[in-house]
Order: C-alpha cells, then structure tokens, then sequence
C-alpha cells in the first residue's frame, strides 16, 4: 500500500470509527451494554504472536445493515489512528461497491469487495487470507447478509426448542483452513441493532430508529484443540455427502472464464477433494455453534427471536 493509499485509509477508518463512537454515546440508543471486548484487546495487543503470522479473526451474527462499521464504536479511541488493529471485512459487492465513490470509499474502509454467487474460491477470500498470514485482524459475518432474528428456524432436541442461525457460508471456514498458522478465533454476538433498521421498515428507511437496546459480547477465544480435530478430517476418508446438503451452489463454477475472478473460482474448485470439503463443512458447523453458544448465553434458546408477540429470552 502507497503512502498516499495508507493516508487515505487511515483518515477514512479514523473518520467512520469516530462517527460511530459518538452514535454510541450520544444517548439516542436507550443502552449500550459491551462484555468481553478484552478478548479482542488481549488478541490484537499480542504483536510478538502476530508479527509471527497468527492473525485475529472475529466471526459473528448479522442483524443489520449497519452492525459494521456500527459495532466498532466500542473500541478504544487508539484503535481508529492504529490500521493494524483495525478490521478487514468483506463486503457485498452489490451493495458497497455500486460506484467509484463507494468504491474508493469502502476499500479505503478496509473492505474486501466480495462477489456472491461465485463461490468461495475468489479474491476476496484469496486477500483475507493474505491479511491473516501478516498477522491481520479479520472480522467476518458467517451467514453471508443479514438475518433478522424473527427469521431464525427454531429446532427441537434434548436441550428442547432453540433457534439457529442460517447456515454459515463455506468461505468462512475456508479463510480458517488456508492460513499458514491457525488464527486466534473469537466467537461474537450482538443483539438489538435489528431494531435500529428493522426489516421491512417504512420511511425514512435510511434514518436509524433510536431507543434500541444494544450489546457486543466477544466469547473466548476458541480452543484450537478442537479446530484442529476438525481439520484433520481433511486428511481421512469420510463421507462429505452428509455434510454437503444445500451447499454445492457454494462450489458451482462459472461459465465466464474472462475475468480473475471466474479463474480463481474454477481453479480453486478444481482443487477440492471431498475430504476437504467435508472438513471445510465441520469448521463452518463449529463456527456457527460457538457463535451460537455466546447468542444463547446473552439472548437465550430463542436467540432474541421473537413468539406471538413476546421475546422468549430462556
């Protein structure tokens, strides 16, 4: 990166991290509540680990479209003036990336431009692997776009009814799989930004809607004994079929061969095994289910969905 690039991404970070920080505190959110954000200090203020190649990534729900940059008020003013220990994100490219203005904008915000449907085998993955193997910080949201929680399936077990999340895309447990050294992952969940852009909204649509109840929780840092259990699938024969259903539009390539992105796609696909498939479906799986266990502590089974009317929080 230029210098001149570096500037330009510094002022921009600096600039929507500020706004964000003072949309926390300004009172127009009745609350504000943040728990274990020394889980994400502690991991980024570890440079000897970092300098090394042990990158951070962050992995959580996806309730609003303003969670990011929104969420990254909570860090310390520091933060905002330090690139390093700011986020790489991906970011949808019909969405952020539908002009030069928000183009520059978003890759001056450290965002990835991610194109949905071309599977897990493109640049934009290729590049939040790149970030981790420098020691990079990378947050990703697992299921892919947003889902508010009154759109959660609800299952029923042993442990009785529960809400789950909407499966979690491949290229999340991809980014994890492809590093050279297993990064530091830390398992999120937020609650209460759906009621700021709650969907279907009316007009304005634009305009956050005050008074939510809001809250950041980082879990601990999940053990890497059992991300390596999972991994090691990739070296055994097992039976990927069962872990594959409703994912091969993940790993369908495209007919366009023109373009980088459609030869990274079918390159990558080219390469696949179905172990690697199978352990890639497990970590995706782990993942979900670590997010998953901090939405249960903090917004109960039902993951803050909502029941005739009522919120059932146990």
């Amino acid at each position: 990166m230029s210098a001149q690039a570096s500037l330009s991404s510094c002022l921009t970070v600096a600039a929507v991290g500020l706004t964000c920080k003072v949309a926390l505190n300004m009172g127009y959110f009745a609350s504000v509540t943040v728990s274990g954000l020394h889980n994400l200090l502690d991991a980024l203020g570890d440079e000897e680990t970092r300098r090394k190649g042990r990158g951070v990534v962050t992995v959580c729900n996806h309730i609003s479209v303003l969670d990011d940059p929104l969420i990254w008020g909570i860090l310390p003013l520091r933060s905002y003036w330090n690139l390093r220990d700011m986020r790489w994100a991906l970011g949808a490219s019909d969405i952020m990336f539908t002009n030069p203005l928000f183009s520059k904008f978003f890759e001056n915000g450290k965002v990835f431009e991610t194109f949905r449907g071309k599977g897990i085998y493109q640049p934009a993955v290729d590049g939040a692997i790149e970030k981790l193997n420098d020691g990079g910080w990378v947050h990703l949201f697992g299921e892919g776009k947003v889902n508010q929680p009154d759109t959660y399936p609800i299952t029923s077990s042993s442990e009785g009814r529960r809400a789950r999340l909407p499966r979690f895309k491949w290229g999340t447990a991809r980014i994890i799989m492809e590093v050279n050294h297993l990064p530091t992952v830390i398992p999120m969940w937020i609650s209460g930004f759906n009621e700021i852009m709650p969907e279907p909204r009316n007009f304005p649509r634009f305009i956050p809607r005050p008074g939510a109840n809001l809250t950041v929780t980082f879990g601990a840092p999940i053990d890497h004994a059992k991300i390596t259990s999972v991994l090691d699938l990739s070296a055994s024969p097992v039976d990927a079929a069962a872990l594959q259903v409703g994912r091969a539009d993940e790993l369908r390539p495209t007919s366009d061969n023109a373009t980088k992105l459609n030869e990274t796609t079918a390159f990558g696909a080219a390469r696949e095994t179905e172990a690697k498939r199978a352990a890639r479906c497990a970590l995706t799986d782990l993942l979900q289910r670590e997010v998953e266990a901090v939405g249960y502590r903090v917004s109960g089974s039902l993951l803050g969905k909502k029941i005739l009317g009522i919120e059932r929080s146990s």
